[in-house]
């Protein structure tokens, strides 16, 4: 668990860098969280494929409509998809990225996604209707205070998950130094 809490942490940072400048990346999954080797051997995780983001508030790219994808087509990977983003791609905000990187972090420690169906109907309807299991009612030596921030991310209304990256990164990262 102290692993995979690291490297969410990592990407978090990256993904609040993005945030800074006024971009939501929108499809936020493992496969675009990838490790990299630095020249000491250290590892290092890099969030890849902007290629679905969004440029939002006052960011300078809000202001050119083809400087970022269009938030007209639903966009993303369902299984890591705020329900919000399931909606509309268009309502999103880097909010829908603190699901995704919520969703990311339950699936690495529980083996698999918080919501789940055979279409996207079904998933956004496990979404909305209750909460995904704690994740320490399936691993119990899973501390208590990480089912929190990780049910926090997931919540439903956008408001109650945390009010941005920074915010989510500390609660992880106070998780993270209670588990080592």
């Amino acid at each position: 668990p102290h692993v995979a809490v690291g490297y969410v942490l990592e990407a978090l940072r990256g993904v609040m860098q993005a945030h800074a400048i006024g971009i939501v990346h929108r499809d936020l999954k493992p496969s675009n969280l990838f490790l990299a080797k630095r020249k000491d051997g250290s590892v290092v995780v890099k969030v890849l494929d902007f290629g679905i983001s969004k440029a939002q508030g006052t960011s300078p790219l809000a202001a050119s409509p083809s400087a970022l994808t269009s938030t007209k087509a639903m966009l993303g990977s369902p299984l890591y998809m705020s329900p919000e983003q399931l909606r509309s791609s268009k309502s999103v905000d880097h909010r829908a990225d603190i699901w995704a990187l919520g969703a990311i972090l339950y699936e690495l420690l529980v083996g698999n996604a918080p919501f789940d169906g055979e279409s996207l109907f079904d998933i956004y309807a496990a979404a909305v209707r209750s909460p995904p299991p704690a994740p320490s009612s399936v691993r119990p030596e899973l501390p208590e205070k990480l089912d929190a921030v990780l049910l926090k991310c997931l919540r439903v209304d956008p408001a109650e998950r945390y009010a941005d990256v920074a915010e989510q990164t500390e609660q992880t990262d106070q998780t993270e130094g209670q588990q080592s």
